[in-house]
């Protein structure tokens, strides 16, 4: 073998990252433990083109108690707390929060809100939005003044209902979710996923899933993508609230417990070898096929280019049964453009990166190619 060792949990898989805020934290993790890792942030947090909205909903916030303050996400919380902070109103506005009932959705949110010294009177398990307004529809409302942290957009169902029910709504735009400053990543990204070129694809939340897949549309690969998500391509969510537009489109992604960027990357580290490693018998060898790189004999160990894992792949699927040129292009080249002597090539390639194993890949004239059987 021509390679040096490679180590680490995710050596071979290349993984897409589609997160905004935290991508170098993520990217970090992720190449520290050997993946390679393909950047393109779905979305970018777009402040305020004018802080006037902002400002007028605090300042109202300010003109009377409230009764419920709802936080919906730990960055919200902060940027509100420090624009107030600026216009000489943090404060006051802490006042008003600590005099009234204080609502947290998930972790990150209640963190931001104790480190503003003040407590929350419920915090839903499953950080849904949903259970939030359970929760608030099941007080009296009328006649109550609620303060409603948003969190990249509108939460239109969720203020409407607490209109019906009599509270005055008082809408905290913070933030919110605008396309990338650079579209083309993002298009790769959905690209290399149709074509299989991916081992896994991570999500931080639930609009990116809902932009990846809006691209995927747009680009006319919708079908593609979701096949592959379902089959060779692992999506994985920060958690089970990020993963619903996924699960709407019939896709089952991985979560962990917690919804941490650590522990989605230990998920990743669990599950990935699961879904995309294999051991086989080649020769008087063992080869260890994970993602696009292959161990022999459990040591030395080679960095394949995606098309090349994939033939090795196909091949390693029945050592010593011949496939022919046409079986090969049918089952690697999965949406690409190529006619036999592609297969020619990618073979003589393959067999350049394994080196001294070179002797592995067999030709049988006039019939095809394997992968020798085992001694």
């Amino acid at each position: 073998m021509n390679s040096p060792q490679l180590t680490g949990p995710l050596i071979g898989y290349t993984v897409g990252v589609t997160a905004a805020r935290r991508r170098e934290e993520l990217t970090a993790l992720l190449r520290r433990r050997g993946a390679k890792v393909v950047e393109a942030p779905a979305l970018r947090i777009m402040p305020l083109a004018d802080d006037e909205a902002l400002r007028r909903a605090t300042e109202r916030c300010l003109t009377a108690p409230l009764d419920f303050v709802v936080a919906t996400t730990g960055v919200g919380w902060r940027g509100w707390l420090s624009a107030a902070d600026g216009w000489g109103h943090g404060a006051r506005l802490a006042e008003v929060c600590r005099d009234a009932t204080v609502l947290t959705r998930g972790p990150k949110a209640t963190g931001a809100v104790r480190a503003g010294g003040l407590s929350e009177a419920f915090s839903p398990a499953t950080e849904a939005t949903g259970e939030l307004l359970t929760w608030l529809l099941g007080r009296e409302l009328r006649g109550t003044r609620v303060a409603l942290q948003e969190h990249g957009g509108p939460l239109d169902g969720f203020a409407a209902a607490l209109r019906e029910r009599g509270a005055e709504v008082i809408e905290v735009p913070v933030y919110r979710w605008g396309p990338p400053a650079d579209p083309q990543p993002l298009r790769r990204l959905v690209e290399q996923t149709a074509r299989r070129e991916l081992h896994a694809v991570t999500f931080t939340s639930g609009p990116a899933i809902t932009a990846f897949l809006a691209t995927a549309e747009e680009s006319a690969l919708t079908g593609a993508v979701l096949e592959a998500l379902r089959a060779e391509v692992l999506p994985v969510c920060v958690g089970p609230l990020c993963a619903r537009p996924l699960e709407d489109a019939g896709i089952t992604a991985h979560c962990p417990e917690r919804g941490r960027l650590g522990a989605m990357v230990r998920t990743l580290e669990a599950v990935l070898p699961e879904h995309n490693r294999r051991e086989v018998h080649a020769g008087a060898h063992l080869l260890t096929l994970q993602g696009n790189a292959v161990l022999i004999d459990g040591s030395a160990a080679a960095q394949l280019p995606p098309l090349l894992a994939a033939v090795l792949r196909v091949l390693a699927e029945r050592p010593g049964l011949v496939l022919s040129r046409g079986e090969l292009l049918r089952r690697a080249w999965i949406g690409a453009q190529a006619d036999e002597h592609a297969v020619e090539a990618a073979i003589a390639r393959l067999r350049v990166a394994l080196g001294e194993h070179a002797g592995l890949v067999r030709t049988v004239p006039k019939r095809g190619y394997s992968l020798r059987a085992p001694a």
